[in-house]
């Protein structure tokens, strides 16, 4: 006779409960595993931006000589006694009973003058340590962030620099380089507004005028000399504004020119940093709780408006930003008639047959086919057959320089919007099935065409499907790398795909995405370390993108189904 306790583990196994508990622990573990990986992405994106304190820091170096050092302290580790022997350390340093060994990883700047800019100290190796207000922290346009003591500000004589005119030092020093620092600034935004504003149309009517001398070779018209004497003229008084303004910009290069400061490194030794590749010069030991939040709301906005440097593993990604919505948007315009066209027809107008069998079964297999695959397709049939034919076609005087024959934002649109029309089509077509047929008859019953019936009852109660299919293909057309390598993305694009120039939007320039950036910074930057910080954050951003994207789904389609649930 069996007792109690087994009969109710008999009945808790044949009602296959267990099946419903390990369903439900595996989805809690997944889910925890993909919040703690979201923690911890934001975790190391935010800190990225948040004012790190500088450390002096006093140490035994390898040849057992006190040296200083001056960063900020970026990593902690801890190594077993065997890891450190084998990594060259020195045993008579270790107390006999340490079984691990602490190490800390510092960014000293300084790339330029000390390389390499980060450096691992055992705790055991370090003598004193301490944050002094006097450490300075440079950001430089080009060989990342220099710290040490500022000791003078000089002004040199343009014509013979080793001659300084004036030095500023002691309490006047912070405030006369803080305006100094802010007139650069302003410089630098004029001249960037020169050169992206009148040089860069001036540019791109040259080139015009050029085309239009080569279509009058290639084709020349019974007036030919007459327009190409025109075009010569136009082409001169181009040139010679071209000149005016190349005269004014060098004007405004060489007031960037002209100042200087000394800066007393970790060495001790004094080297001058030229203000005209300085940006900004903090002092985060002195910062308070307000001070550092305001500096990290600053460092924030930098990255999301500001341009990239020094290989990707400075600055800001706002081309990237830029290029990844841009894409997606000319991708939504591509993919949503296609695939609500397609699903539409599938359902309420193929007739069930083989045929339609087939092209269920080809828009499944079209889900799952590797992204790169649609990439290599972009490559060979958008970019070399169709661009190459267009540019045979209407940008014959451009050749041999390819206009679309060469990978662009246009193809990468295209591309992208074959890899997610499957997402439309079945999300789409389950909107559709979910209408009952009573409406349908009922609109026909009144009077109404099959068109009428379809654009004003069905589709309209089909809309919550439809939008969220568009949302969900947004979403992962935001995240895919792959296929964007082939045809259009890049690492650092000089110009954006919108400006002033007709036809404004230029859908044969290369681009920057996000999703490539974070590959770029990662994989191929020369500096593991300095690009590391990067990485996190840019991963962060395009992750609130894609979340942001389905959270607007998921309200527009709950407010959607709202509206149209009585109708059901």
């Amino acid at each position: 006779m069996q007792s109690p306790t087994l009969k109710r583990s008999k009945s808790w196994f044949d009602a296959n409960e267990i099946w419903v508990w390990l369903n439900a622990g595996a989805l809690a573990l997944s889910v925890c595993a993909v919040v703690f990986i979201l923690l911890l992405i934001a975790f190391k994106g935010l800190t990225h931006f948040w004012p790190q304190p500088l450390y002096e820091v006093s140490y035994r170096a390898a040849d057992a000589k006190p040296t200083t050092l001056i960063g900020q302290l970026v990593e902690t580790d801890t190594l077993s006694r065997v890891q450190f022997l084998e990594a060259g350390g020195d045993e008579n340093r270790l107390a006999e009973d340490a079984s691990q060994v602490e190490r800390w990883l510092f960014k000293t700047g300084n790339r330029r003058i000390s390389p390499p800019d980060f450096r691992w100290i055992y705790r055991h190796d370090i003598i004193s340590q301490a944050n002094p207000e006097d450490l300075a922290n440079i950001e430089r346009v080009e060989w990342g962030d220099a710290f040490g003591r500022i000791k003078v500000l000089r002004f040199l004589n343009k014509e013979r620099p080793q001659i300084p005119l004036s030095s500023v030092s002691g309490a006047e020093l912070e405030s006369v380089l803080q305006r100094t620092l802010q007139r650069l600034n302003d410089t630098r935004q004029a001249i960037e507004a020169l050169e992206n504003g009148t040089i860069q149309k001036i540019s791109s009517e040259l080139r015009e005028l050029r085309l239009q001398q080569r279509t009058l070779e290639l084709n020349p018209p019974a007036d030919t000399e007459h327009q190409q004497a025109q075009l010569r003229a136009e082409e001169r008084i181009l040139l010679q504004t071209y000149a005016e303004q190349e005269a004014i910009l060098s004007g405004l290069l060489s007031n960037l020119a002209g100042s200087e400061i000394l800066l007393q490194t970790q060495s001790g030794d004094t080297h001058p940093i030229d203000l005209a590749d300085t940006l900004r010069v903090t002092y985060p030991n002195r910062m308070g709780a307000g001070e550092k939040i305001g500096q990290f709301a600053r460092n924030v906005d930098r990255f999301l408006t500001e341009d990239p440097r020094e290989a990707n593993t400075e600055g800001g990604v706002f081309p990237a930003i830029f290029g990844t919505v841009l894409m997606v948007l000319l991708m939504s315009v591509v993919v949503t008639p296609i695939g609500v066209i397609t699903a539409i027809y599938l359902h309420e107008y193929a007739t069930r047959g083989p045929l339609v069998r087939i092209l269920r079964i080809s828009v499944s297999n079209l889900a799952g086919v590797p992204s790169i695959v649609y990439g290599v397709f972009g490559l060979g049939f958008f970019v070399y057959f169709l661009g190459g034919n267009i540019d045979q076609l209407f940008y014959e005087a451009a050749l041999p320089a390819p206009t679309f024959g060469t990978p662009g934002l246009f193809w990468a649109s295209l591309t992208l919007a074959l890899l997610t029309v499957p997402v439309v089509i079945v999300s789409t077509e389950e909107g559709l099935a979910r209408i009952p047929m009573a409406l349908r008859e009922g609109s026909l019953a009144l009077g109404a065409t099959r068109a009428e019936t379809l654009f004003q009852v069905v589709l309209p109660m089909a809309s919550p499907a439809i939008l969220t299919g568009i949302i969900l293909a947004v979403a992962r057309a935001a995240g895919e790398v792959a296929p964007l390598m082939l045809v259009g993305v890049v690492k650092l694009a000089p110009t954006l795909p919108i400006d002033g120039d007709f036809p404004f939007l230029h859908l044969d320039r290369k681009f920057m995405h996000l999703g490539f950036h974070i590959y770029d910074v990662g994989f191929q930057s020369p500096n593991v370390e300095a690009a590391r910080p990067l990485v996190y954050a840019t991963a962060l951003l395009l992750i609130t993108i894609i979340v942001s994207l389905n959270l607007v789904a998921i309200t527009l389609r709950h407010r959607l189904e709202q509206r149209y649930k009585s109708f059901e």
